[in-house]
């Protein structure tokens, strides 16, 4: 069959039900609607509300509506990761899993070239028995699906990872960097080892995906991460298609003028940001510890974090005369802020994050220095990335044995990124301003999405 690269492609997507998900694959559909190609994206009816701003080619991206399922002991009415639990995770995973004879319904009505797809592992097998190609799309660091697949690989007990194979390099592992402290070590075998729904552990579910898609789907650069597409591609026989950086798309609407007003009132750099995404809440010992460090700094502070465990307000949770000490320099926020918006103020010279994917793309693209405090499994990875290969920015230190962080060590991290005379901010700076200027130059972006696009039209007509 000869290829026909002028015939639009179809693609239909179904994301693990996360926010950072559910975003990752709407840019990339975005991206690939912005050249012409149809997008076919199956979400649950209230989550497509959420997300039509975000649909910036409704003509060609069409929200597929997909009811879940009703699973004992999870909520009724819930609908991503967002709405639930942690412990609730898996029960919507084994929702999803139950929604696949509706997704083969619309597959066989669809007819799409390819379906995009992560943790729903048995796609390959259903998009395969229709002629369908899939891809394992992941939205973040490749060197997290390397080492993931790496790691159950050389596992000496199969699918089961012991903490203490966590705690050392992985023999022929690219990475020296990708090691963990015991509490990591301990979070990463948890997460991995346990049911996720359906009688699949997480890596288990990572695993089938790899091996059984077409090709995997990265929003990477080989630039930073091409030694680890070359030890994917060689060491597992799986092509690796890089999307480049996958940018969000500007912006219309303005910042809200009560953060915009009270960020005006600063010099330039000198406010520090500090936020741990939709999803992540923390204890209440760290909490405050968080917000004393950001009050140690000496400078204003805006942060945006949900309510600790056990509290229903950020001012309950807050330290006493807390916000008396930092009342007029600083802001604590329990609600959902526009981070983009405020991550490009001028104002804004330093960001506290958890490590997030989305998190660590929209500030790469800014000029503020990042201090990292990675939270969860795949947030520790990030983290070894962004700090120890890449060198653009600090983590803060914790303890060894349960991750505990102090203020005064929030404090230092700060300072070591924002003082201009320092050798760390000197080389942090440096670096990020080279990765910035890379990501944003003129044609990047366009050639990497071509170069994306091409190779899904080689694996269509891959016999």
């Amino acid at each position: 069959m000869s290829q026909n690269n002028d015939t639009p492609l179809h693609i239909a997507m179904y994301p693990w039900l996360a926010m950072g998900h559910i975003t990752s694959f709407l840019r990339i559909g975005n991206k690939l609607a912005k050249r012409g190609h149809k997008i076919s994206f199956f979400l649950p009816p209230k989550t497509q509300l959420r997300f039509t701003s975000q649909n910036h080619h409704p003509e060609l991206i069409t929200f597929i509506p997909i009811e879940l399922p009703l699973v004992e002991g999870f909520p009724v009415g819930a609908e991503t990761t967002n709405d639930i639990s942690t412990e609730a995770r898996p029960l919507l995973m084994t929702a999803m899993d139950m929604t696949k004879d509706t997704i083969e319904t619309h597959l066989l009505t669809l007819k799409p070239n390819f379906v995009f797809f992560d943790f729903t592992c048995w796609l390959p097998e259903l998009a395969h028995k229709h002629g369908i190609k899939s891809i394992y799309y992941f939205s973040a660091l490749l060197v997290r699906v390397a080492y993931t697949f790496h790691l159950s690989a050389t596992s000496p007990i199969g699918d089961l990872i012991p903490e203490s194979h966590l705690m050392s390099p992985l023999p022929s592992f690219p990475s020296p960097f990708m090691k963990h402290k015991a509490h990591e070590a301990k979070s990463f075998a948890g997460a991995f080892n346990v049911d996720f729904g359906g009688g699949l552990t997480l890596i288990e579910r990572v695993v089938k995906s790899i091996r059984e898609s077409d090709a995997i789907g990265i929003k990477t650069c080989k630039e930073m991460e091409g030694v680890y597409c070359e030890f994917f591609e060689k060491k597992y026989g799986k092509p690796v298609l890089t999307a480049g950086p996958v940018l969000p798309d500007p912006i219309s609407v303005k910042l809200d003028d009560r953060f915009d007003t009270w960020l005006a009132g600063f010099g330039s750099g000198e406010v520090v940001y500090c936020a741990f995404g939709s999803e992540c809440t923390l204890e209440l010992l760290p909490f405050q510890e968080l917000v004393l460090g950001l009050e140690l700094t000496g400078r204003p502070f805006l942060a945006a974090l949900k309510p600790p465990r056990g509290y229903e307000t950020i001012e309950s949770a807050l330290p006493e005369d807390f916000l008396k000490r930092t009342k007029g320099r600083g802001i604590v926020y329990g609600g959902w802020v526009q981070q983009q918006l405020i991550l490009r103020h001028p104002s804004v010279g330093c960001f506290v994050t958890h490590c997030g994917a989305g998190s660590l793309s929209e500030v790469m693209v800014n000029n503020c220095q990042i201090v990292m405090i990675p939270n969860a499994v795949d947030q520790f990875m990030n983290a070894r990335l962004m700090s120890l290969e890449l060198r653009v920015g600090v983590e803060v230190d914790t303890r060894e044995d349960d991750g505990f962080f102090f203020r005064e060590a929030v404090r230092e991290a700060v300072e070591a990124v924002m003082e201009v005379d320092s050798e760390v901010g000197r080389e942090v700076r440096a670096n990020h301003t080279k990765w910035r200027e890379f990501i944003l130059k003129d044609g990047v972006e366009e050639t990497y999405i071509s170069g994306f696009i091409q190779k899904l039209y080689e694996l269509r007509f891959e016999l």
